[in-house]
Order: structure tokens, then C-alpha cells, then sequence
């Protein structure tokens, strides 16, 4: 079934599962004893690393303490690539592991859940997995996933995104698989694991929620089981990223975003994305960005874009952003919305435009600049007429950009592409 037919409108729309979680400040303490009950034995531990933090020597050596056998990959980058899950699978297989744990963000939740999509067809390749339900096996190894971030929701989902280095240098190629057998057995959620998180990726991953939580809630799906998760989220992460940016050891404020993540990731689980993460997709495949970095920079330009399908869902996000909508109309108070969400960006000091992304804001992997020639030969985002181009194509044939409010042409889109790229955040306004 295609992408489009899926998202026709129908009677019957499909809620798809989500795991049993532990959350709140100490539930990483339990994973050894959860791994016991769950069968594991011998566990591959995929990771970033986390360097600089004690936090993955602390938990492979609670594991051991509890009796596990642990095999470490700890080599997982941003925008995780396809080489990633295939150099775990190979360690996963060569060592006779049972399960996974992963330990981190997005990135490490996403290689893992991929890896054990592959482990469970005798170590096909994740890219022929990529779209809707493409496994064939439903059966595969038990996976704990262990957030170190407040962004993606990946330890809830359905999702995970790729990077294929295989493609055309010059277009490279990041997708989003939705499989319910890539569900995670136990998200571990703890906002204590939080506190090393850099100010810049707190804020950062705290736009991914927002687009998360944003997203469903003016999806075409309009979904209604995902509503009002949706509209708490983005009540949180309003209250709380100020606090999670600025004062890393604010627990009230690591909490908040803790609980906004895990619930708008169960909004979008079922209730749809839109061009957001499109847009995100598309500069990460090019330039290897940081996914939540590039929602915060496509998150007011396309909530503008979407508004004339949608204002009355934005006049009610208004609300919940502390906006006092009463005589406002709906369109004034969307506009008012929008105002609150580039007042979030400039609070927390994202940058504003992908020009402004500078060099040191990238990933760095094996293969130096990226995973294909095209990082090579372009460090820097241009933001010209041949960026403006690819990343709309590549908007167009992203999986997100079905559920969208409002629909998308390349006539439409590459003026929204362009205004991130360029574009003044105060022309939104006026």
C-alpha cells in the first residue's frame, strides 16, 4: 500500500503500540533487574559513546553487577547511518547476543531499532526495510531503550530514521521506517540522565517535541486519540525548556520535558508528522545537521505555511502557550502562536536560519565530513537555488509529508525551503 492511500480519509485509522515505560528520577537503576525479567543474557549495548559523561561506563557495569554479558557498540553517530546498524548486526551476530539495550538519543534508539529489524531476517540490509511495515518477521530480539535526551520519542515509537550511504553521492538519502515490530519491549525514561545533556541539544531536542507535539495536532489525519496528548506536550515544553536549557539541574524543568517528549511521540505514534521533519530529513541527508536543530529552524516557517488550513488548531496551541487568546480571533490567535514558538527559538538561542549553521554544528563520522562525497564538496550550507531544489525534492518524497495540513507541490514548498534557508524570522510576523 502506498504512503497516499494510507492517508485517504476513511472510517478506520490504526493506532499503533507503544511500550511499557519507567520514568522518573532513579528508574535507570532498574534496568539490570528489568533485564533479568525480560530473558536477557548477553546484550549488544549500542551507543553514542556519550563521551565526557560516566553514564554508559555506569550502566554496562550495573548490567554486569546483575549478572548480564555485555558486548559494546559504542560508535552510533547523528543521523545515524546505514553502516551503523549493519557494523552492529555484524557484532550482534559474531558474538551470540540475545538482546539489545541502547543507551542515548534518537540516533542510538533509531540504529538499534533498525539492527534489530535486520538481526531478525538473518542480516539484510536495514535499507530494504525502509516504508511502512516492510518487516516480515514480527519476531525479533528484545530491545531496552535508555534515554539520555528530551527529543525524539524513539524509545515510544514506531519510527526510526536512516541515513543511506548507499545512494548517489550527489543525493544523498535519509528515510523514516515505520514497522510496529521495531517497538521497543521497555522505553527507561529519567531525567536525572538529562543533566549532561549540552545546553545547545537540550534546546535543540526540545524543538523536536514541539514539532512532535505540533504536528499531529494539525495533521490531515486529525487523528482524535492523538489530540489531546498533542496539546499537553506542547503545554509542557513550553513551561519547561526555558528551565531544561538554561538551569541543566533543574529537575522540575528535566521532568517536564521528560514527560513532553514520551507523550508527543505517543501523539505523532499514531496522529502523523507533516513537512517539519520533512525539511529535517532533507538537510540532514545533505548536510549531516542535528534533526532538531533543523525542526527548530523549519518549525515557524512551516506552522506559517500550514496556518490558512489550520487556524483554529494554532488558536488553540495559543492557549496552551500562554497566550491570552480571549476577543482574539482564530487567525489572530494563531498568529499570536507563532509568535510564541520564534519567541521559544530566541530564548533558547537556536539559530535562526540553515545559513547560520556553522561548521562546528555538524557531525563528525568515519567518513570524516559525512557519509558520501557530496559533504565533501559542500561543508557549508549555501542556501542558493540548487539547495533550495534538492531539499524540496527531497521533502516531496519523504514519508512525513502525506500527513501534512496543508497539501505540497514543489511550487509550494521550495518558497518555504528557501525562507529557512534565507529567510528573516520577523517577515513571518509583520
Amino acid at each position: 500500500m502506498k504512503v497516499e492511500d494510507l492517508l485517504k480519509p476513511f472510517p478506520i485509522k490504526e493506532f499503533h503500540p507503544f511500550p511499557r515505560a519507567l520514568m522518573g528520577p532513579g528508574a535507570h537503576e532498574m534496568v539490570g533487574p528489568e533485564a533479568l525479567k525480560l530473558g536477557f543474557r548477553k546484550s549488544l549495548v549500542m551507543t553514542s559513546g556519550l563521551r565526557g559523561t560516566s553514564i554508559v561506563h555506569d550502566l554496562v557495569e550495573s548490567l554486569k553487577y546483575h549478572g548480564l554479558e555485555v558486548v559494546l557498540y559504542d560508535q552510533v553517530e547523528s543521523n545515524p547511518k546505514d553502516y551503523n546498524v549493519m557494523d552492529a548486526v555484524g557484532l550482534y551476530q559474531e558474538n551470540e547476543c540475545d538482546s539489545f539495550i541502547s543507551i542515548g538519543g534518537g540516533s542510538t534508539h533509531d540504529a538499534c531499532k533498525g539492527a534489530r529489524i535486520s538481526v531478525a531476517h538473518d542480516g539484510r540490509n536495514v535499507n530494504d526495510f525502509e516504508g511502512f511495515n516492510k518487516s516480515e518477521n514480527p519476531k525479533n530480539p528484545p530491545h531496552i531503550a535508555i534515554s539520555t535526551t528530551a527529543g525524539t520519542g524513539s524509545e515510544t515509537s514506531w519510527a526510526y530514521v536512516i541515513t543511506d550511504t548507499t545512494t548517489d553521492p550527489s543525493q544523498p538519502h535519509k528515510y523514516v521506517a515505520f514497522d510496529d515490530a521495531s517497538v521497543v519491549n521497555l522505553a527507561v525514561d529519567d531525567p536525572v540522565l538529562y543533566y549532561d545533556c549540552p545546553v545547545d541539544y537540550t534546546a535543540q531536542c526540545g524543538f523536536d517535541v514541539l514539532a512532535h507535539a505540533s504536528e499531529p495536532y494539525v495533521s490531515r489525519l486529525n487523528f482524535e486519540p492523538s489530540l489531546g496528548n498533542a496539546l499537553r506536550a506542547v503545554k509542557l515544553t513550553w513551561e519547561n525548556l526555558r528551565a531544561a536549557t538554561w538551569n541543566g539541574q533543574d529537575l522540575a524543568g528535566r521532568q517536564g520535558m521528560m514527560y513532553a517528549q514520551y507523550i508527543a511521540a505517543q501523539a505523532f505514534n499514531s496522529g502523523g508528522l507533516g513537512i517539519v521533519h520533512s525539511i529535517s530529513h532533507a538537510v540532514s541527508a545533505f548536510y549531516d545537521t542535528h534533526h532538531g536543530l533543523n525542526n527548530a529552524i523549519a518549525l515557524p516557517r512551516v506552522w506559517a505555511y500550514n496556518m490558512p488550513a489550520a487556524y483554529r488548531r494554532y488558536a488553540e496551541i495559543a492557549q496552551v502557550m500562554g497566550v491570552d487568546t480571549h476577543g482574539m480571533t482564530d487567525v489572530q490567535a494563531a498568529d499570536a502562536a507563532l509568535a510564541a514558538a520564534i519567541r521559544l527559538l530566541r530564548d533558547v538561542s537556536i539559530p535562526e536560519r540553515f545559513v547560520d549553521v556553522t561548521q562546528t554544528s555538524y557531525s563528525k563520522n568515519r567518513l570524516g565530513q559525512g557519509p558520501t562525497a557530496f559533504y565533501e564538496a559542500n561543508p557549508v550550507i549555501k542556501g542558493d537555488k540548487a539547495d533550495v531544489e534538492r531539499i524540496t525534492n527531497h521533502v516531496l518524497g519523504d514519508a512525513c509529508t502525506p500527513g501534512n495540513a496543508r497539501e505540497c507541490t514543489f511550487d509550494l514548498v521550495a518558497p518555504v525551503v528557501d525562507h529557512c534557508m534565507n529567510g528573516d524570522l520577523d517577515d513571518l510576523l509583520s
